[in-house]
Parts: C-alpha cells; structure tokens; sequence
C-alpha cells in the first residue's frame, strides 16, 4: 500500500526563483505595478495588435467557433433527478471470456475494498457522497442484451483486443440505438497477448477509429493493459472508476415517461402448506429494487420482461439498504460509509425483512480456509444447532423441564404456568373484592394504585419470562420476602393444601402494605421513563446523558460482537436495571425534582433562567439571534439592503431606511481591504471553514458569486459593461431556453417539499430513488422454481393506454447486415417498449393516394409500412425484430447477425386499411365495332352488377367500361371500348380488397424456462422451417410454373387490290407476277419417271454410298496415323527433357566444384 501511495502522489510544482525566466516575470511584474490601470487586459492596454487583418478570415473563424458551439448544444430539458436519486445503473456488456466477472470485482475492490468472489444479480455500492452505483453483468444472451439496454445508464462494452470486435457488440450498439442510446464506454482487454508495441499501436489505433463509427466521434476507450495475479492494473481500474463517478447522463424520451425498477431481490412468500399440496401451484412473490424514471404508483400494471403483465397487489417503501453517507463536509467516505449491497451474491451478512432472515454464516471470504478460534468454532456450532432444529420455539419451550434439587420431581413449564395463571385470576378476583372493600381510600390513591398495577402487570420483574431466568441462573437471588414465599409455593408441589393456600392467601394480601410509599415510586418511575421532549427536539443537553449514551452504544456494540450479531445476551441482574433507572432519574431532575406536595414557580427569576433557551427566541449564538438571522436574509438578496424602505400593507404607513453614509462606507471599505488581502494570501483550513458563522459564510458565498459573474457573465452595454473588442455571437434564445429548464425543474421540485412523506407518496407515488417492495399474486411457479440471477429482472411501468391490445403501425426497415430479407405472415420477435413478444406482421407500401399496398416481401435499403397485433404504444417509440432469440450456434452461424430490421410507430388504430391488389381476367365472344361482350370474369350477374361502370382494359392497352350483365352464359357482360378490340385479346378489371392482419400476440416467455433452456425459447415456427424439419416440399403450381412458350407463325392472306384499282393504277404500280389464279398455282404436279431413270437414280444413289463409306474410312485412318505420331512425338520429347536434365545437373556440379576451389 505504501508502493501504491507513492505511486499516486504528483511532484509539487516548484516556482523558479533565480535565472532568466524568474528575471522576466519580476521585470514584468515591476512594470505591470507602476502602470495606472494595471488590471487592463493586454487587448485593452493595445487594441491596435488585435485587430483584424482579414475580414473574410475573422468571420470564417467566427462561423467555425458558432458552428462548433451549436454542435455542442442541446435541446435543455426539464431536469427531473430527485434529492435522493436512485444508483447509476452500469452494466457491463461483452462476448464470452473477455473479462467482465474480474472488471465488476476490480471496480468493487477499487471503491469498497471488499472482495466479491461470486457476482449475481445488481450489485450496489457507495461511490462518494452523492452517488451509489449498481454494477451489472449482461451474459451472452439476446433477450438479457435486450432488457439491459433498456434500463442501463452506462454501458462498459468490454471487447479482447486481441480478437476484436465480435458480433455481440455490434448487436448490442444496434438494440442501444433503438431503445434510447446510454453513454457508452469501450474498454479494450487482452492487449497483454500482443508483444508487438508498433502492432499494439496499430490495433489499438484501429479498434478506437472502427468503435467511434458506431457511436461517435470521440468516445472514450479504455485500455487494460493485462492482468497482475488475476487482477487488473489498480491504476487503470482507478482511472476507469473516476470516470465513473464523474459521468453526467442525459435523460432519455422513453425512460423520463415511464418508471420502471431492476429487481436485486426476489421473495416467495406463498403459503409453505399450500406449495406442499401443489408445487405447480400461482405463487405470491416479493420483488425489491430501486423506483427509478418517473414516479411509480400502484395503480399502475407493470410488464416484467421475460413473464408478461401483472397486476401490482401490494407496494410499499422499506428502508434504504444502502443509503447515501450523511452531508457533513469531508473529502472523502469513512470506511463504514462504503457500503456494499449484493443480495444474490451473498454480501452482507445477516438480511432482516418481514418476510425472512438471511444469515450469512461466514461473509464472503467463506471460499477461504480460516483456522477457527474456539470462540468463532462456538458461534458456528450455536448457529448450526439452530438452524437444524425442526420444532418451533413454542413447542421447545413446552417441553422444557427444570428441577430445584437433584432428587426432586421435575417441574414442566406447561404446568408451571398453570399454576401461575390459576394463582393470577385468584388474586384478580380478591384485589377486585379488596377494592370493593376499600371505601376510605382518596380517589388519588385509587388511580395511582390502579397505575401501579399497570406498570407491573406490562412490565414487571416478577413476569414469567424473568421468572425463568431467574430459575436458570444459579447464583441469582432476590431479596424479596415476597417472591420468595411465592417461589415456595410454586415449587412444593407435594406440599399440604392448607398450607398453600395460606401462602396464596398471604401473597394477594400483601400488595396492601406501604400503598403510599408505592405509589410514589411509581410516580417517580412514569416521569423517568416517559418521553423526554428537550431530549427530542434540541438533542441532548446534558454532558452526563452524553456520556451515558456513548457507553449505551459501546456496550450494544459488544453485545452484537458475542454471537456474531445474531443474538444478544440478555443475563444483566434486576440491580443493574434498577441502577441504570436511577441514573436515569438523576439525569432528568431538571425536569423532575419530587419536592412533596409543594410545585415550582414558574414565575421566578431562577425557574425561568432554566428554560428560557427552550424557545424559538432563545439565543444560543451570537450569530444565531433574530435580528441577525433576518439581517442575513437580506444579504442574500442582491438588489436589497439590510434596512430599506417599505411600505406596511395593513396600515399603509410608509417606512424608510437610513440613509447610507457614503463617507463612513469608503473608510469601511478601505479599512477591510488590508484584511481581505491578507486573508487572501492564506486560504482558511478546514477547520477554520467548520467553524464559520452563517454571515461569514453568507458574505463568502456572495463574494464567490460576484467574482464569477464578473468573470463569465457575456459583455454588453446593456450590462454597462465594457467592449473587450471580441466579436460574439448571440446566444440569448439558448440561454432562456436553459433559464426556462432550469426554473421548470425547481418548481417541481417545491411542488411537494412542504407535505409530509406519506401524504406526498399518496399524490404524487413512490419517488425515484426509493427502494421499494413489489408483491405479486398468481404468478406460474416456474419464474420462482427457475429463478436465475445471471438474467436480469426488469419491471417496467405501463400507462394506462399501453395496457390494451390493437392494431400497431410503423415504418421499418430492414437491417443491411441481416442475409434473408422478411417475408410478410412469417412470426417475428418485436421488441417494442417494455415488452419482447412474437407477432405476425404484414408489409405494404404507401402510395400516392396513402392507400397502403400489400407487399409479400420487404424491400432492400428503402423504408416500408409494417402492421401488426400488440400492444398500443406511443408514437416515435422505437422498436427492433428478430426472427430468432435462440443461442444456436449453427443458425447463427448461418444468420451472422441476428436483429432482423429496425423502426418506429407511427400510428394506433383499431382496424387496419392494407390492400392487395387483384386482376380479373376475362375473354370477348361477341364483337360489335367498340362494343364486346365478355365471359369468364364473373360468375354470377349479381357479380357483375357490383361492378357496372368499372374500368377495364385489354392486353394491348385498349380501355373500357363495364356497362350491363349479359343473359347468357352466366356471368357475363356487355363492355364498351374506345377501339375496336379482337377475339384474341384478354380483358383485365383491376381491383383491391382489404388484407387481414393475424390477431396473434405471444409475450416472450424466457424466464419461466428452466436454467439449461433459458436462452433457447421457441415461438410460432415459419412456415418454411416446419416444412424443412418434416423435409417436405412445396407442391408445384401449373400456373407459376416457367413454361416454354410456343408462339406459332402466323400467316398472312396475301394482298388483294380490286380489279377496279388495278386498272386505275399506274403500269409501275400494277401486280405483274404471280399467277392469275393463286389458288391453282399452289398445287404441285405428281413426276413419274420411266423404267430408265429409275435405273439410273438408282445407279447414282449406290456410287453415293461408296464414296460416303470410303469417306469414312479415310478419316478413322487418318485419326489413328496421327494417334501414332504423336506418341512417338511425346516419347521424343521426354528423351529429349532427361537428356537435357542430366545435362543441368552435370553443369551445375561442375560450376559448384570451380565455386569451391578457392575458398577451401
């Protein structure tokens, strides 16, 4: 630890006081004091050496600096932290094996020191003053990245530099942008497995250029170097936690609507004997965690992620299990303020709640083999007797047995407190007969006996409790005749009747003697033991009840420490109690003297002297009278004096101050300054600043104030300022709108101030910040038996309009890194707010005329309308899809990445308006110039006359409009067209009709799964999916099918000019060839040829076959010759290539032999 100390402590700074330097700043300083105005800056003192020289480069530097200011402002929102806000929620984000588990033990190490060897669940620590943090791990799994990103502040994204960035990270940067972007801090592991500085460089140079692409420019990245004995660098991680503690975050849209907690604590408070009939029985369960965004109320359903909707039955607010430190000043925490919250890792020894007591036997160095003192191997064994005993402390106590002497009977305690209760009602029934008797005692002494009786029947030193310790200790004895006549009657069990009831009857007759004397004593005891109100409301007042306390809370403290803090002894003597009561007594006889029957006059001098400082007028201090107090509440006020002028609005008389003496103020001011220099040369001490009175701190705070408005506030004349010369723009629009910020959130802040907690929780709900507890009814017994608390719990508030279900409208996109695009009817995993649920959605286009156009698949690179069945949620609220949240090693291979497309909502409604298109086919029969008559379109005429006066048009671009049906056949219609159309063109009618969307809507059920399949649920399968699994295929459509197409040639009539025409042409025109009669010309003449020609055709067809065949011959001999000569060519080749290797190889040793001549 000392290495570490000086390790972390920095060189001071020594001025130089001799050389040339140190010569130049005295010159300069003896210079800058005989000047007039020595306080002039040098752009005043010389204004000519700032001007400007170019005007186009002043205002392009001008530009450059507003434009570089706008980028760095935002829109000032409402600031709506609470006085007490809840832990900065940090989650630390990663692939497998890069290190998170050993960050979370370092950073705890680093702020509590205190080992943490088992990390579950959040984990809350103290940090400084005013900030706890809650550290969470997020394992390798989709709906834990997802659920984490929606409730972390700030995100440690750790990544093995050796490896680099994995697809986990991008995943997760993608579901942060959807769900509201936290801060995001890299940190590089692993750079220890690089050797290579310069490599080392470059990857760190690379990995910081790549992570600043998927945030921003300029975002912070660690580096870790390696590991030191399982630990990280105690620097590094000490520069990491600075970062931490210093971090400012900016509230997100969806987080400062909706208020939502992360469970650090989880209870089954169902009925053991009920869960004992049915383990599979609905479970009442207890959820603890920190409220955090908006105020919570109970009226209010809650979503837990993972489980679904639930109804709150029972909210409530329970002490802090880990509070801020106290606001005291001090620089840093106290040991015991570093307080450490884990209670699903096991830390913090011994939990106490209403419900259950968690024991911690051995704190969280239990891993540890410790040689064991007797006293700690004792308390060990104390605690394992009692947690193995299976009877309860009632029926233990039952069967208790005691015996007075060795050879006597023993005495139970049921029987013993038989006899007491019998000897109780007796005596009951004679004090009632007594005091029927008694008709000479005062009324006074009536109702102090009556009191008397009270005090000893609630608490009294003869109960039963104290009667058995009593027994059980062998050297305690009591002077009491009278208890011990009791003792005797109660013991001797064997004893004669007659005496016993003589000792009972004496027993109940004693009570009578010396009435007066008790009844004083128990006067005096009621004043001791009453509440003390100085002691209440001024603290305490006396230097003795000082001390008493202080040795009260040393002992306590001693008796926590004999059985671990588990049990306290209780075996102090009835004379020690009494002592401590007289103690008591005298300690308060300022409140109480007992002086007989005389009273205290209040009306003396001495008697008022005792109280006076009780009063809100009392003065303790000087600082603290009336007078001064309300003298330094006008100082606060910068514009007012401390006595001016005012009117009295009841009387309308008119005050004024005392005017100021300006002479008498300069002689002031100029007697203060000597001290004010020299109270500023040295800075006060600690102590000095502790020991200030509420004006001197006062005049301080305004001084401070002064000096920084001289400093930063912005130049003008307005101001009466002086022109430094600069130019600067104008931010007043920015400034008011953070004025405006800034008074919106104080006034929410004084809005309940004044009311009481109980009554404020009531109206406005549980805070943020407030550790709370949530119980549930009917919840499934799997989330209980299930229970894991590597997986986040998150409880997320619903308004009222997000707990009903309808149609959802957004505009998505699918991602460019996911392979397969979406197809419309297939399930999809939607992340949407709270909720992670799986859905059908359908996909269409809007169009010109907003009509949404169904469509089958999504588009690539380009935005489209999705529609769904869900939950109603606000618009702009972002939302993610997968297809899978299964971690399947062989699909996610296959996918790569695994967020299928990204959005937002952009409309509720309750119906949806998607159309898809449909085309109507049909064929003319009837042709009459523009008018046809088509068939095979309809198939009733009551069909047809739904769609009289529809446009139609036919394959060739001709359109038209449905006019009446026709009689036969059935279902078809008359049509006009603007043209004359064929018999083979095809009619179309093009219409729409409205698309269903599927009502299905399935909550992801993941923490209901058991440990081993939590992170493989299963929803609705794809269609495609169920058929690779049953290795089914698709039956084929004739009319999808791709078909060769078959496009016969048409043959045209050949052209026919009329006779008329002819003769009336021109000669060049006129047909010339061509047969006068076509039709005849077209028929061919049969040939028959005579015995001759037949001989000789015959003749000529055997020599053609000889040749063919002589063809044929000739070409396969031909092949094979040159088969042949190429063999012989290759052997000669390969002859050749050996000759001429060996030819190398003889070369080659002859020019390696002359190469080592001269050198041997």
């Amino acid at each position: 630890m000392a290495d570490d100390a000086g390790q972390d402590k920095r060189k001071q700074h020594r001025a130089r006081q001799s050389g040339v330097k140190a010569d130049k700043k005295k010159l300069k300083a003896k210079k800058d004091s005989n000047q007039k105005e020595p306080e002039l800056t040098a752009r005043q003192r010389n204004p000519k050496a700032f001007a400007i020289n170019s005007a186009q480069r002043a205002e392009r530097n001008f530009r450059r600096k507003e434009d570089l200011t706008a980028k760095k402002q935002h829109i000032p929102l409402v600031d709506q932290t609470p006085d007490v806000p809840p832990p900065v929620l940090i989650a630390v984000v990663g692939p497998p094996k890069v290190g998170k588990t050993t960050l979370i033990k370092n950073l705890i190490k680093s702020f509590t020191r205190t080992n943490v060897t088992d990390i579950k669940g959040p984990i809350t620590i103290v940090t400084s003053k005013k900030r706890r943090i809650t550290l969470l791990e997020c394992n390798n799994d989709v709906n834990s990245m997802i659920d984490v990103a929606k409730c972390a502040d700030l995100v440690l994204l750790l990544c093995d530099a050796s490896y680099g960035f994995e697809m986990e990270i991008f995943e997760f940067l993608n579901i942060c942008q959807v769900h509201g972007m936290p801060k995001i801090m890299g940190v590089l592991t692993h750079l220890d497995m690089i050797k290579n500085p310069k490599q080392l460089r470059k990857r760190k140079k690379e990995l910081k250029h790549r992570f600043w692409t998927e945030v921003y420019d300029g975002a912070k990245l660690f580096y870790l170097s390696g590991l030191i004995h399982g630990e990280y660098l105690r620097n590094e991680v000490k520069n990491l936690g600075r970062f931490i503690s210093v971090m400012k975050f900016r509230p997100l849209q969806w987080r400062g609507a909706h208020s939502y907690l992360l469970v650090d604590r989880l209870e089954d408070v169902t009925n053991t004997d009920r869960v004992r009939r049915d383990p599979k029985c609905d479970r009442e369960v207890v959820l603890y965690g920190y409220v955090r965004g908006v105020p919570l109320k109970q009226e209010h359903m809650v979503h837990i992620a993972g489980l679904g909707d639930a109804r709150i039955d029972e909210l409530s607010n329970i002490p802090d299990p880990c509070p801020l430190p106290g606001t005291e000043k001090k620089r840093s925490l106290l040991e015991k303020e570093r307080l450490l919250y884990a209670p699903m890792s096991g830390v913090g020894g011994i939990v106490y709640d209403k419900d259950a007591v968690y024991i911690e036997l051995q704190g969280s160095h239990s891993h540890k083999e410790q040689e064991q003192s007797a006293e700690a191997a004792e308390q060990a064994e104390l605690v394992g007797k009692l947690i193995d005993k299976k009877a309860t402390i009632d029926e233990q106590m039952e069967q208790q047995e005691f015996r007075l002497f060795s050879d006597a009977k023993p005495i139970k305690s049921k029987d013993f407190r038989n006899d007491r209760e019998e000897e109780e009602a007796e005596s009951s029934e004679d004090e009632d007969e007594d005091e029927d008797e008694e008709g000479e005692d005062s009324g006074l002494e009536a109702a102090e006996s009556e009191e008397e009786q009270e005090e000893f029947g609630a608490d009294d030193w003869r109960g039963e409790n104290s009667e058995e310790e009593e027994e059980d200790a062998e050297d305690a004895s009591s002077g009491d005749d009278e208890y011990q006549s009791l003792g005797n009657v109660k013991t001797a069990n064997e004893s004669d009747s007659d005496d016993e009831e003589a000792r009972v009857l004496a027993s109940n007759m004693s009570w009578k003697t010396n009435l007066a004397q008790k009844a004083r004593d128990a006067f005096l005891q009621r004043h001791s033991e009453s509440k003390n109100l100085m002691r209440l409301v001024y603290g305490v007042y006396n230097q003795s009840e000082r001390s008493r306390q202080e040795a009260e809370a040393e002992e306590n403290e001693d008796s926590e420490e004999e059985l671990g803090g588990l049990f306290r002894v209780a075996a102090k003597k009835q004379s020690q109690q009494q002592s401590d009561k007289d103690i008591r007594d005298k300690d308060e006889r300022c409140f109480f003297e007992y002086q007989g029957d005389a009273t205290r006059d209040w009306l003396a001098e001495d008697n008022k002297e005792l109280i006076k400082n009780c009063f809100v007028t009392g003065k303790w201090k000087a600082s603290e009278d009336a007078e001064n107090l309300l003298k330094m509440d006008d100082m606060s006020d910068a514009d007012s004096e401390v006595y001016g002028d005012f009117e009295d609005l009841e009387t309308g008389e008119q005050h004024t101050g005392k005017p100021k003496q300006e002479d008498s103020k300069e002689s002031d001011e100029e007697g203060s300054k000597p001290a004010e220099s020299a109270a500023a040369k040295r800075k006060m001490t600690r102590v000095e600043e502790e020991n200030l009175t509420k004006a001197e701190l006062m005049a301080k705070k305004l001084k401070l104030k002064a000096k920084f408005d001289a400093e930063y506030d912005n130049s003008g004349e307005g101001k009466g300022e002086e022109d430094t010369g600069r130019i600067t723009g104008d931010h007043s629009f920015y400034e008011d709108l953070k004025a405006e910020a800034q008074r919106q959130s104080e006034l929410n802040k004084s809005e309940f101030a004044h009311l009481d907690n109980e009554f404020r929780i009531q109206i406005e709900g549980y805070r943020p910040g407030m550790y709370v507890r949530l119980g549930f009814k009917q919840l499934p017994a799997e989330f209980v038996e299930n229970f894991d608390a590597s997986y986040p719990v998150l409880v997320g508030a619903l308004n009222m309009t997000e707990e009903n279900v309808g149609y959802v409208n957004c505009k998505v996109k699918k991602h460019r890194w996911y392979k397969k695009i979406l197809k419309t009817g297939d399930p999809l995993i939607i992340s949407m707010g709270w909720r992670r649920f799986q859905t059908v959605a359908i996909y269409a286009k809007v169009e010109d005329n907003f009509r949404q156009r169904y469509l089958k698949y999504t588009p690539n690179h380009v935005t489209c309308s999705m529609t769904f069945w869900g939950p109603i949620t606000p618009q702009n609220t972002g939302f993610l899809a997968l297809q899978t949240v299964r971690q399947d090693q062989e699909e996610m291979r296959r996918l790569g990445f695994r967020i299928a497309a990204t959005g937002c909502v952009t409309e509720l409604d309750k119906s949806s308006q998607i159309m898809k298109k449909l085309k109507l086919v049909g064929h003319p029969f009837k042709i009459y110039k523009k008018t046809a008559f088509v068939k095979d379109m309809f198939n009733s005429s009551l069909e047809v006359a739904k769609f009289e006066g529809a446009k139609i048009k036919t394959v060739s671009g001709i359109r038209g409009q449905i006019k009446k049906a026709h009689h036969t056949p059935e279902g078809s219609y008359r049509a006009t067209f603007e043209d004359k159309i064929l018999l083979s063109d095809i009619v179309f009618c093009r219409t729409w009709f409205r698309v269903e969307v599927p009502r299905f809507y399935a909550p992801v059920t993941s923490l209901l799964l058991p440990l081993e399949q939590k992170s493989q649920w299963q929803g609705m399968k794809t269609l495609g999916q169920l058929k690779r699994e049953r290795a089914m295929q698709n039956e084929a459509q004739p009319d999808s099918m791709y078909t060769a197409i078959e496009r016969k040639e048409k043959i045209f009539r050949p052209l026919a000019i009329p006779k008329a025409l002819q003769r009336a042409l021109p000669y060049k025109d006129k047909p010339k060839l061509g047969p006068e009669n076509p039709k005849e010309a077209l028929q061919r003449v049969a040939v028959v040829n005579s015995p001759y020609e037949q001989k000789v055709a015959k003749m000529m067809k055997m020599i053609e076959t000889n040749y063919k065949d002589k063809r044929h011959r000739e070409r396969l001999e031909t092949k094979k010759r040159i088969k042949n000569y190429r063999e012989k060519k290759r052997e000669k080749m390969a002859s050749k290539e050996r000759r001429q290797k060996e030819l190398r190889k003889k070369v080659s040793r002859a020019i390696s032999k002359m190469r080592g001549k001269p050198s041997s």
